[in-house]
């Protein structure tokens, strides 16, 4: 706990610079996949490897680079992460054509997943106890705040541009910045080094990673469980699971003789730091519910497309007051308080979302209170929970920690659009069952002619034979209504049985959602015990 005052000032602006530039551009990213994708002229599905291929390098380089950030120190791991970071962006908006970009995103990703991790492991090793919290709070609040805003950010860059190529040159100035700052203002903090660096491990690792993230990207949310099966999911799910175990008995043999191994085993064998892990792949799965916020925003409350992603502002601004919180409850009370704290106000503001909303106001106050409760497990519980009692291998098992959030984020996703696309298959029954009685409320007010209440008989007519329409056929039908009036009241009454439906589909992810925090409550409740004794010891 040597460094200066000023020091650390200078350490923690340049972690948070660092962070919040790093998790802006995966999500930065979005706003332009589309003029990406013209640009290069490739489909959808080959443009959506620009954001796969990110996703695998940030999860395989986690926990390298937590290893490495232990063995050679954080001051040089930070300065190598932004400068590869820096030259992947550059690289990337100077892509000749598709396959480079797509290896340019790869070593974007090398250099951007580590950086979080060397600033909370920085943090843990030089800053006391007491002040950790708020220090890990600030990094958390930006990797979250950032994480919301890259895609409103992404669309005002391209906007002002008119290319997509600035939304990576901008990562340039400020990588050589932080580069030039972290040279002269950072101390170097490093663990002591037992042995060499196990390459086995390491290679063993990144496999069985590209692996497991590689298989779940590929599961389909309609049919989850059908497509395990899937050629492109289980072999390689079971080869990278095959791969963790064969690493961990490498990895055991390793340290009982002394070796240095890429994998925390001896921390692996602690209860604390187990239901730590389960904490953060609960966390993961809860934090990527916030994605599809901006979705229920266009299709359940029928805000315009273009204005969508800027209602998730509530949201990005209450994760980073909840961040703050966090850190201030860790060093007042601990973090198991935090933890508790963020399932209870997490569920609650998850709840809100389908059980409440009917106008904007009360979208921005289940917004807010959401974001409070999952921006509280951002930066500071879990990270400290991780590390205490650890004079060494701090950023491994941060790096640990990190991972396991990343497959959380990366399941969860799947599961919640299998929601949303179960919702959207039950439009037709829907229609069959509730069209007729919305479309007569809103007709009433529609002052029709006597041609159009005859037409309106004609519509009914096709109801009759009780068959389900799908919202196309419908809108065919509505096409073809002559009269303003009434094609208006079917429209209206079209556009109330899609949102029912996209309801439907939505409260399926919020209550899960709300499920997954309660898990968060119930994991912190049964580690307060657990931990209390382990601090005994």
């Amino acid at each position: 706990m040597t460094n200066s005052k000023s020091s650390q000032t200078w350490a923690i602006t340049l972690f948070a610079i660092g962070v919040f530039m790093a998790a802006l551009d995966n999500g930065i990213i979005s706003a332009a996949l589309t003029t990406i994708n013209q640009s290069f002229n490739v489909e959808a599905n080959w443009g959506a490897w620009g954001v796969t291929l990110y996703t695998l390098g940030l999860a395989i380089s986690v926990p390298i680079v937590g290893k490495l950030s232990d063995r050679y120190g954080r001051k040089k791991l930070f300065i190598v992460e932004i400068a590869l970071f820096g030259l992947g962006s550059l690289l990337v908006a100077l892509s000749p054509n598709f396959t480079f970009y797509l290896i340019a995103r790869f070593i974007q990703a090398m250099g951007g997943g580590g950086i979080f991790i060397i600033g909370t492991s920085y943090v843990v090793s030089t800053l006391p106890a007491e002040k950790q919290g708020k220090a890990l709070g600030m990094l958390g609040g930006m990797n979250g705040i950032a994480a919301v805003l890259g895609p409103n950010i992404g669309s005002v860059i391209l906007d002002l541009t008119g290319s997509w190529h600035w939304l990576f040159l901008i990562n340039v100035p400020i990588a050589i910045f932080l580069v030039f700052m972290g040279m002269t203002k950072l101390e170097e903090i490093k663990d002591p080094t037992p042995g060499k660096l196990d390459m086995t491990g390491t290679v063993l690792l990144s496999i069985a990673i590209l692996g497991i993230m590689y298989g779940l990207t590929n599961i389909t949310g309609l049919n989850f469980f059908k497509s395990l099966l899937a050629t492109d999911v289980y072999p390689f799910l079971l080869a990278g699971i095959i791969l963790l175990i064969i690493l961990y008995f490498y990895e055991t043999r390793l340290e009982r003789k002394g070796g240095d191994p890429i994998l925390p085993v001896s921390l692996m064998r602690q209860p604390t730091y187990l239901l730590t892990l389960l904490l953060g792949l609960l966390s993961g799965a809860m934090l990527a519910a916030m994605i599809f916020i901006p979705a229920f925003s266009e299709q359940v409350m029928g805000i315009k497309s273009e204005h969508a992603g800027y209602w998730m502002t509530p949201l990005a601004i209450a994760a980073g007051i909840g961040a703050a919180v966090g850190g201030i409850l860790v060093d007042k009370r601990g973090p198991i308080l935090a933890v508790l704290f963020s399932g209870i106000v997490a569920a609650i503001g998850f709840f809100l979302f389908p059980a409440w909303i009917d106008a904007k106001w009360q979208f921005v106050i289940a917004s807010i209170i959401g974001g409070v409760g999952m921006g509280v497990l951002l930066g500071a519980p879990l990270n400290i929970l991780a590390t205490e009692k650890l004079q060494t291998n701090k950023g491994t098992a941060l790096a640990s920690l990190s991972l396991i959030r990343t497959i959380g984020m990366t399941i969860a996703p799947t599961i919640y659009a299998g929601f949303i696309a179960r919702g959207f298959s039950e439009t037709p029954a829907i229609f069959k069952s509730d069209f007729q009685s919305i479309l007569q409320n809103n007709v009433q007010d529609a002052n029709l002619t006597e041609e159009a209440t005859a037409e309106l008989a004609q519509i009914g007519s096709q109801f009759a034979g009780g068959a389900e329409f799908s919202e196309q056929q419908m809108m065919g039908i509505v096409q073809n209504i002559q009269d303003p009036n009434l094609k208006n009241a079917v429209l209206n009454s079209v556009n109330e049985v899609t949102t029912m439906a996209a309801q439907s589909g939505y409260s399926g992810l919020f209550y899960s959602a709300v499920v997954i925090a309660i898990c968060i409550f119930v994991t912190g409740l049964i580690l307060k015990p657990i931990r209390n004794k382990s601090l005994q010891l």
